[in-house]
């Protein structure tokens, strides 16, 4: 178990430092001044050399990353151009408002995604069946924007019943946990339906049926346990990016997480918030998928020795 961990830790570590230097690549490449994002399109030449000296963009492309790797090693993501603050702290700042959004999107995805697979699973070839995988590729297809600003208009404007943006009390998670939940919900769904399926019809389900085991008892003790792997580690990777913030539905709704910051970083050219808040999806995705991989081999005997547990 502990070979298998270091192994996926040193794994973590290689894509964070990947995506570090990606991020900071694209960030040196893009065709545009951070002086004169932060001085304005009038300063004069002798004012933006002093800033660009100031933040170090004067020296070399690899002294500049590894000043920033050196820091970013030590917890320090930078100083935002723009905002002026510690770029750690206003992530740190935005993070409980993306995840209570990205919690209450997940309990409205699984709630609805598991009851939808299940029944569509127990009629299978039926007309529910259908009806249920119909409904969950519509869901799919619906694009997040759309169903954000349709559910803004009817809910915040037409029945004045949820806020039409930020945050206000438990009442403005509804329409943005919808907006996010739904979409996975559908997706869910299908791939539970299938898996469900598919051990229904194993050899083990068929003998405890034969033994006499109540439906419930046998769904779910022996048939949804099994099918409900591939579920987690999709669901597990989706919480990783939802914690990460999700940009459109933070802008649509004007949600005060790390979406928003994500989105506000790059229109301003905000380099160290952008980078920062890059890494830190990076960090999260990384240990989701670390997360899920043990909880896997621990649900799952048959793949420890494979894992070299």
């Amino acid at each position: 178990m502990l070979s298998y961990l270091a192994k996926r830790l040193v794994f973590g570590a290689v894509v964070l430092l990947g995506t570090s230097l990606l991020t900071f690549l694209i960030a040196f490449v893009v065709p545009a001044d951070p002086a004169v994002a932060m001085a304005g399109a009038k300063a004069d030449p002798q004012t933006l050399a002093v800033i660009r000296r100031q933040l170090g963009l004067d020296l070399p492309v690899y002294r500049q990353y590894l000043n920033y790797l050196d820091r970013a090693l030590h917890g320090d993501l930078g100083r935002s151009y723009i905002r002026r603050q510690d770029v750690a702290r206003l992530i740190v700042r935005r993070f409980p408002a993306t995840v209570a959004l990205a919690v209450c999107a997940m309990t409205v995805a699984l709630v609805l995604g598991v009851a939808m697979g299940v029944a569509a699973a127990l009629r299978h070839d039926r007309a529910a069946d259908r009806m249920l995988l119909g409904a969950s590729l519509l869901l799919i297809s619906t694009p997040v924007f759309w169903l954000g600003t349709l559910l803004l208009i009817a809910g915040g404007l037409y029945l004045r019943s949820f806020p039409l943006g930020g945050f206000d009390g438990a009442r403005s998670l509804v329409l943005p946990a919808l907006t996010l939940g739904l979409g996975m919900a559908g997706y869910y769904a299908r791939l539970l339906q299938a898996n469900l399926v598919e051990v229904l019809a194993q050899d083990y389900v068929r003998a405890a049926w034969a033994k006499g085991l109540s439906g419930a008892r046998v769904l779910l003790r022996h048939a949804l346990p099994n099918a409900a792997l591939p579920l987690l580690t999709v669901a597990g990777l989706d919480l990783a990016g939802l914690l990460s913030g999700v940009v459109l539905t933070e802008t649509v709704f004007d949600w005060p997480g790390i979406g928003r910051l994500a989105y506000e970083a790059v229109f301003n050219l905000d380099i160290p918030l952008i980078m920062g808040t890059v890494l830190f999806s990076a960090l999260l995705v990384v240990v989701a998928n670390l997360a899920v991989d043990l909880v896997y081999v621990w649900l799952d005997p048959r793949i420890r020795p494979a894992a070299g547990v």
